[in-house]
């Protein structure tokens, strides 16, 4: 696996990155410090106060998805 995107996010990280797939105006209230972690990762940034998902966020998720399946199962 490529090392860029090996992350090791905590579930509530997990939880954020998700939601931050969807619209800002869609979404409920997310974890401040849960998204600054993320900023601080690369993966999400705050744009006019919003916090949105970065193209490394995105690939990260994707990635990260089947991991996550495994871990349900």
């Amino acid at each position: 696996m490529n090392a860029d995107f090996d992350h090791e996010l905590t579930p509530d990280q997990w939880e954020v990155l998700k939601a931050l797939r969807t619209p800002a105006r869609e979404r409920r209230r997310l974890n401040s410090m849960v998204v600054s972690q993320l900023v601080d990762l690369g993966l999400a940034v705050i744009d006019d106060g919003t916090a949105t998902i970065t193209q490394d966020g995105r690939k990260v998720l994707i990635r990260g998805s089947s991991r996550l399946l495994d871990v349900a199962a």
